[in-house]
């Protein structure tokens, strides 16, 4: 039992820290006077994958790739059919009023993407760069839109209410306590979460693979789980849909992109052969929602979830 409880200690340390981070990370900038558009395009879509980055890069320099990649895989198939899927259960998402289009191309363009490289054998530096350039040219695309859009519809204020827990004024002391305590506890949960996955994929003859498809997947996708349950309750239904596209193609871009250069990512066939093809699957899901403007029902949510506890036990 003991490595599952020091999983779960993991897990809850990555998420606490996590937060701790982006709560610091947000204010201290607003203190320095970096606008609010510019830390929530950057700063907070950086703080909230934290978990999944620290997580790649931990189980690459301790020789256990196949749990980076499983993480991301997995959190992405994760992302859309159970963190949509459970929100639309409780209350349903209109997602008929959102307008996604644009971001929802570029995440397949970007899954499209990453599965080209997969198919390359190994993830390397090379394969980094590439993703990463990518995320460049995205982030770019969405700052120069929000500019213009922010010239032409409003008067330039800085929308802080729209940013958790954002506050100018918060004094520097605290806005140190969180970036200290972000800064410690990553790299201490990503420790001790891949540390005790590996013995339990050992103790258990399961692959690394199935380990970070599951256990560590699933718990990296809390965040989101929480925040889109939010949004959903507050018929935010843009925010939910939103947060689910921008984190899938941040972890695809950025996680591996970055984890490559502490070293190279081999892709065993079983990601070749299904686990990258259950992800686009999922992603085509969206298709109705995003350009048919239908909503995600409560009958659509028991569809999504129902896949997802599907994929797990063929996984497991």
């Amino acid at each position: 039992m003991m490595p599952w409880l020091m999983s779960g200690l993991g897990l809850v340390i990555l998420l606490l820290a996590g937060d701790a981070l982006v709560r610091g990370a947000v204010n201290l900038s607003l203190r320095l006077g970096v606008p609010a558009l510019i830390v929530s395009l950057t700063i907070v879509a950086f703080g909230t994958s934290a978990p999944e980055l620290l997580i790649a890069i931990q189980a690459v320099a301790e020789h256990a790739p196949s749990i980076a990649l499983g993480n991301v895989v997995g959190s992405n198939t994760a992302n859309i059919l159970l963190v949509l899927g459970v929100p639309a259960i409780l209350t349903g998402l209109h997602t008929s009023e959102c307008d996604s289009r644009k971001n929802y191309i570029y995440m397949l363009i970007a899954s499209v993407l990453f599965i080209g490289l997969a198919f390359c054998g190994v993830f390397t530096i090379w394969s980094g760069l590439v993703l990463l350039a990518a995320l460049a040219i995205v982030l770019g695309m969405a700052f120069r839109e929000a500019r213009d859009h922010r010239r032409c519809c409003d008067d330039g204020a800085d929308d802080l209410e729209d940013i958790e827990e954002a506050d100018p004024n918060m004094p520097y002391w605290r806005v140190g306590v969180y970036l200290v305590l972000g800064l410690i506890g990553l790299p201490l949960g990503a420790h001790i979460l891949v540390d005790n996955g590996t013995e339990i994929a050992r103790t258990y003859h399961v692959s690394e693979r199935v380990i970070g498809l599951t256990l560590i997947a699933i718990g990296t996708s809390l965040p989101e789980l929480a925040t889109t349950v939010m949004a959903a309750l507050r018929r935010q239904a843009d925010v939910a849909l939103g947060n689910v596209i921008g984190s899938n193609m941040f972890n695809l871009l950025a996680i591996v992109g970055v984890a490559t250069f502490i070293g190279p990512i081999p892709v065993k066939s079983a990601f070749l052969t299904f686990d990258l093809w259950v992800m686009l699957g999922a992603s085509l899901l969206l298709v109705p929602f995003v350009f048919l403007k239908q909503d995600i029902t409560r009958a659509w949510g028991f569809v999504l979830s129902g896949l997802y506890l599907a994929y797990m036990a063929m996984v497991l």
